[in-house]
């Protein structure tokens, strides 16, 4: 963000910045939090104020894309209205919300809803490029379950670098937030993982091996689902999906994984 932009209300975040997805600091009630993998900003809510995101670093608040040609240099705004949050797309590429909701330029705004929302713009070669939302609700922070008891943060798996790489490709779908997401096949996983890692010797029973490893580990440890006997036949894609979804459900992985892919393609 360049010295000269500021927000009132507004204070930066670093790139550095953990993902939005494990929650925020207490704040004041609808503060926005708006992170890319270039840092980003906070902002307190008020009529009329107004966050920019785009590809041009030095006249937006969140750049997002900077190297992307088919991100615009304005992609959109977040504008507080009526005590809410609303995203407006002013760039020439859709931006898809969760549920494979699209917004278009010169589509009405929409409200961002309380809690994490993660944007995307697909931009050259099928890249994704991630902007995270946080909008913090009545209490400031994310909702309890117990009055003033201390909430409890998810249990997180531990996964070895191979693993959490052949995960996040197999389950990238799940990740983007498609609609009905499936699980990659064995073969997809293992053709991009070599595209990733050409020396690295992927092959279909590598990925397969990794994943059962897991599937294996999580299924011992309580999590249901995992096996043959418990889903039944026909297992199709069924014990990949749920290994995802408690992934996912548990912040083992998040959306800003896929920065992993970025980096390991350039």
């Amino acid at each position: 963000m360049s010295e000269n932009l500021k927000v009132a209300g507004g204070s930066p975040l670093s790139a550095g910045h953990g993902s939005l997805a494990f929650g925020v600091p207490t704040s004041t009630p609808g503060t926005i939090y708006a992170l890319a993998i270039a840092g980003g900003i906070t902002v307190r809510p008020r009529e009329g104020r107004t966050i920019l995101f785009g590809r041009n670093r030095p006249d937006v608040h969140v750049c997002i894309g900077e190297s992307d040609r088919r991100v615009s240099r304005h992609h959109g705004l977040l504008t507080c209205h009526e005590n809410m949050w609303w995203v407006n797309n002013t760039g020439r590429l859709p931006i898809r919300l969760p549920d494979s909701r699209l917004l278009f330029t010169d589509d009405e705004p929409i409200p961002i809803t309380e809690g994490y929302t993660p944007l995307f713009v697909r931009g050259s070669n099928d890249r994704e490029h991630l902007l995270e939302l946080y909008v913090t609700g009545l209490d400031g922070q994310q909702p309890t379950s117990q009055h003033n008891d201390p909430t409890q943060p998810p249990r997180t798996w531990k996964l070895s670098p191979a693993e959490k790489l052949t995960l996040v490709v197999l389950g990238q779908r799940y990740l983007l937030h498609e609609a009905h997401p499936q699980p990659l096949s064995w073969r997809q996983t293992a053709l991009q993982l070599a595209e990733l890692q050409p020396a690295a010797g992927w092959t279909a029973k590598r990925v397969e091996h990794n994943v059962v490893a897991v599937r294996t580990r999580l299924s011992k440890d309580g999590v249901a689902g995992l096996t043959r006997d418990e889903v039944g036949e026909p297992v199709g894609n069924s014990l990949n999906h749920n290994l995802i979804r408690e992934l996912m459900t548990s912040t083992t992985l998040v959306p800003p994984d896929l920065r992993l892919l970025d980096q390991l393609d350039d």
